[in-house]
Formats: C-alpha cells, sequence, structure tokens
C-alpha cells in the first residue's frame, strides 16, 4: 500500500516549522555576533503581533517561487542562480558575492566556490533549508539534492555539507520524533570526515557525557577555534547542542541555541523550525506564538515581480501546493491527500548515496548545456588563469540525446591563445544510461586585456548542420580582490543593471 501523508496533518507540521523559524529568528536577532552567552528566557522586546525581519526566512520565498514557476523536479543550480540574481535583494556577504560571480558569468558553483574565501563555509545556506524539507517531508534524500542545488549558488564545501544536513534533518523531523535517530539519518547524508559531520558528532559525545551546557558550548567553540565564529560548522554544533540539551521543550531550545551565542538568529530559527515540524503549529506554546502573530517581514527579497506570502497560513498553503505537485511527479514519495496518515511502511534508510553523489562533484565543474548535450567542463582549481599559464579543463559529457552520438567540440579561442590536443575534439555517448565520454585538454591562456574573459564553445552533433553555442568563463589572475568590505555604488549598479542599463559587475570592483 502506498504511504500518504494526510493534508491536514501536514498543514499542521509545516506551518509549525515556518512559526518555530519565525519564533527562533526573533528571538535571536537582537544578539547575533555576540561571542558571550546571553542569559535569554523570552522575546527583549515589545513585537505588537510582528515577527523581526530576517534573512533565513525570507530568503526562502525565492526558492519557493522557483519551484512553482520551473516546477521542483524542473530546477537546476543555473536556473536557481537566475531567480537569486533577479530577486535577492541584500547586498551583503555571501550573497553578493554570488550575485557578482553570477553577472560576470561564473554560474554555479563557480559563484559560491570562487572570489568568496572568507564565506564559502559561512551560515548563509544551511539557515535556508526549510522549504527543501517542507516540500519532500520524510524524503531527505529528495531534500538533500536541493539543498545541494541551492548552498551551491553561494557557498562551498562545509557550506554546502551544512544545508545538505540541515535539510536531511529537517525531512527526516516529519516522520521521526526522535530527535537523535533524526540527527543520525541527516549525518548519513554528509560526508563522515566533513568538519559539520564532526561538529554534529561532538555535539552528541557531549550531551551523553552528562556536562553542562555551558561547557559543551565551549568544547564546540574549541573544536572549531581554526575557522572561528560565523562560519558553519560551529553553528550547526550549537543547533544540535540546542535540540539535545532542550530535550523536546521549544522554549528552552529556542533559548538555548541563542544562549550559545555566535549567529543567534540562524541557530535559534533553525532549532525553532525542527521543533515545530515534530510538535505541528497547534503543540507549539501560545506563549511564544502570540507576540510575532503570522506575517511576514521581509528585508532581502525584492518585491518586483514576485508574489511574496504575506502570511504564515499563506506560505504554508503555497509550499504544500508544490509538495503535492512533487508527489505526483515522483510516484516514489508519499502521497499528500485527505486520506488518514498512513506511514507504517515508510521507512527512511539510514544509509544514503548522498556523500558520495555529492561528495564527487567538482566546486569548479560548470555545466555547458545545448537541446542535445549536457557537458561538464572542470576547470582545475578555480577560474583564474593568466597570460602564459596553462590550465586543465575536463569536458565530460553527461547526456547526449542519442542512443549513440558523436559530439563535436570546438573551442573558438582568440588568437593568442592556444590548447592541446587541439581547438577541435569529439566525445562519444549514448543516452541510455551514465556512459558519456570525457578528455582533458590542456588550455595555454594567451593575452588577456581584461578582467574576464569568454571563451565561446560550439558544440554539433555530426549527423546535424546546425551547431549550439555556450560559453566558458575566465577570469585573470589576480582581478579580484574577496576581503568583505563596503562598496556605496553598490545599489545603484543592481538597480541600473535590472532597469536594462549600462551598469555592471567588473571583477575588478569585488573588493567590497
Amino acid at each position: 500500500m502506498a504511504s500518504n501523508f494526510n493534508v491536514e496533518h501536514l498543514y499542521d507540521k509545516i506551518l509549525g516549522c515556518w512559526t518555530g523559524k519565525n519564533i527562533g529568528g526573533t528571538l535571536g536577532t537582537p544578539f547575533e555576533g555576540t561571542k558571550e552567552m546571553p542569559e535569554i528566557d523570552f522575546y527583549t522586546g515589545e513585537l505588537n503581533g510582528e515577527p523581526l525581519a530576517n534573512d533565513d526566512l525570507d530568503l526562502q520565498l525565492i526558492w519557493l517561487f522557483a519551484a512553482e514557476e520551473k516546477g521542483i523536479y524542473q530546477l537546476t543550480p543555473r536556473k536557481l542562480a537566475e531567480y537569486w540574481l533577479n530577486y535577492e535583494g541584500a547586498p551583503m556577504g555571501e550573497y553578493r558575492n554570488c550575485i557578482a560571480n553570477i553577472v560576470n558569468g561564473l554560474y554555479p558553483p563557480l559563484s559560491g566556490s570562487c572570489n568568496n574565501s572568507e564565506l564559502r563555509w559561512s551560515n548563509g545556506a544551511w539557515i535556508r533549508s526549510e522549504i527543501w524539507a517542507c516540500i519532500f517531508p520524510g524524503s531527505p534524500d529528495e531534500a538533500a539534492r536541493c539543498a545541494y542545488m541551492d548552498s551551491c549558488c553561494d557557498h562551498e564545501g562545509e557550506g554546502i555539507w551544512a544545508e545538505v544536513f540541515t535539510a536531511a534533518l529537517e525531512s527526516a523531523a516529519f516522520v521521526e520524533s526522535d530527535l537523535e535517530k533524526a540527527v543520525s539519518l541527516a549525518l548519513a547524508r554528509i560526508a563522515p570526515d566533513c568538519r559539520i559531520a564532526a561538529a554534529v558528532r561532538k555535539a552528541l559525545e557531549l550531551f551523553h557525557s552528562g556536562i553542562p551546557l555551558d561547557d559543551a558550548r565551549n568544547a564546540i567553540v574549541e573544536l572549531n577555534k581554526d575557522t572561528g565564529f560565523f562560519q558553519a560548522p560551529q553553528n550547526i554544533g550549537f543547533v544540535v547542542l540546542a535540540l539535545l540539551y532542550g530535550q523536546g521543550d521549544f522554549g528552552k531550545t529556542v533559548c538555548y541555541a541563542v544562549h550559545c551565542g555566535d549567529d543567534t538568529d540562524c541557530t535559534a530559527a533553525t532549532a525553532g523550525a525542527v521543533l515545530g515540524i515534530i510538535c505541528g503549529r497547534k503543540n507549539l506554546p501560545e506563549k511564544w506564538c502570540a507576540p510575532i502573530g503570522e506575517r511576514i517581514i521581509t528585508k532581502c527579497v525584492s518585491g518586483f515581480g514576485m508574489p511574496t506570502p504575506k502570511t504564515l497560513p499563506e506560505l504554508t498553503q503555497r509550499t504544500i501546493a508544490v509538495a503535492q505537485r512533487a508527489a505526483v511527479e515522483n510516484p516514489g514519495l508519499p502521497s499528500i491527500t485527505e486520506a488518514p496518515d498512513d506511514l507504517k511502511d515508510w521507512v527512511i534508510p539510514s544509509e544514503s548515496d548522498m556523500p558520495s553523489l555529492i561528495g564527487r562533484r567538482s566546486p569548479f565543474e560548470i555545466m555547458l548545456e545545448t537541446p542535445f548535450c549536457r557537458v561538464g567542463a572542470d576547470l582545475t582549481g578555480g577560474v583564474e588563469i593568466a597570460p602564459g599559464e596553462t590550465k586543465k579543463i575536463r569536458f565530460k559529457l553527461y547526456w547526449i540525446s542519442r542512443v549513440m552520438g558523436n559530439l563535436k567540440i570546438e573551442l573558438q579561442l582568440p588568437e593568442s591563445w592556444s590548447c592541446d590536443p587541439g581547438r577541435y575534439f569529439q566525445i562519444s555517448g549514448t543516452c541510455i544510461g551514465p556512459q558519456g565520454g570525457e578528455i582533458d585538454v590542456m588550455l595555454t591562456a594567451g593575452e588577456f586585456p581584461e578582467d574576464m574573459i569568454y571563451i565561446p564553445v560550439k558544440f554539433t552533433l555530426l549527423d546535424r548542420r546546425m551547431p549550439e553555442m555556450a560559453f566558458l568563463a575566465l577570469q585573470r589572475r589576480g582581478s579580484v580582490d574577496d576581503r568583505l568590505l563596503v562598496r556605496n555604488s553598490d545599489e545603484y549598479n543592481r538597480f541600473v543593471r535590472k532597469q536594462g542599463g549600462t551598469g555592471k559587475y567588473p571583477a575588478a570592483e569585488l573588493d567590497f
């Protein structure tokens, strides 16, 4: 018998998720960035029925809109990047790095792995994972897949594993109310040797040792002293500590998250969302729900052209609509109907292929797509190259619209550039299974008059006359300084570009 979520029961859990997110974000915002351990047991100011604005929730509205317009199974990192470019309204940190990279032609995962050295492991991705969990309740592998596509837009490495972990944890929480079991299921979806996994395992070890929360918090700080504050490994550790030490008490959990310090709005919001899923909105304490009301207050999204939900119930209804559509497209998911819950046969596997599937993806491989092929171009070591330098580029055929076909690739290089084995080469492949070929090309840079160069890549099927074109973006070595400073012209340039004017982001201006 097929598994099923009762739509009313699922509505309560998703509304609980968004409510817990708003509560934790509002509670933690006044303490964001503290290295101390604030004592707190409730909101610190008069809220008058409205939450504080928080990017943890409102950035997810962009992904909701993308899923509504394109369909959840049609999303790709590059499509998400386009929505980010059009609707993300916060010119700060890794969000702004991502925008600047995309404008310069560095699409995901390059937008997260390049020109982003200080923030690639930071907190901007894992804080926006709930949308994927709510679209794929009880299906952490599906949530993890979307979390990867999301996080590689503006993060790399540990920044990606952090969102994969939180998305999987929240998805598992829809069917597994035992927090330690849910954490274990999420751990199975990330690389066992990554820093996020180490922080989570340490949090579990500290909790079971019986030491006080303050001592456990300090141990997490010590474990991550080389990465420091405002980085994902430490803050994920704080989230898990709060969930474990809170022992299912909502108020204690979100207060413990804030008490750990650092990125307090993010840790409390995520801890609140997890318990909101497990408890459901009906079981969240009214003491915590009433002061913030039902409104969504945004600060990091541009409302032009995007129908932004105004309330948590509206957001919940729209999320469920996408989840129902996903369940229809993928018969392997539980259905979402008015029938009673029937999840007795739905078991989340304790092991997963996600660590290997995600782990083997190069942070420097850009996808070049045409109607008849999808080719990965792995820019070994990144996008930077200087005149006279040689870079290995691995071209790999992932898909071709032929039972068996030969794909001709031509690099239309500037006159002073060269490559070995030549500007023309072929890769064979088939659409029946993952049986595409690959080839390594050694590209030597010639003249580089500007900060960026866009190399046309021409694709031709040997039995067709008309080719398709894609472009490979490369950056002159040393032209970008990705230190975190401030640029006064940022908002002006975004506005001019979005209105179709001449404003742009030259790579040399990324010293913000």
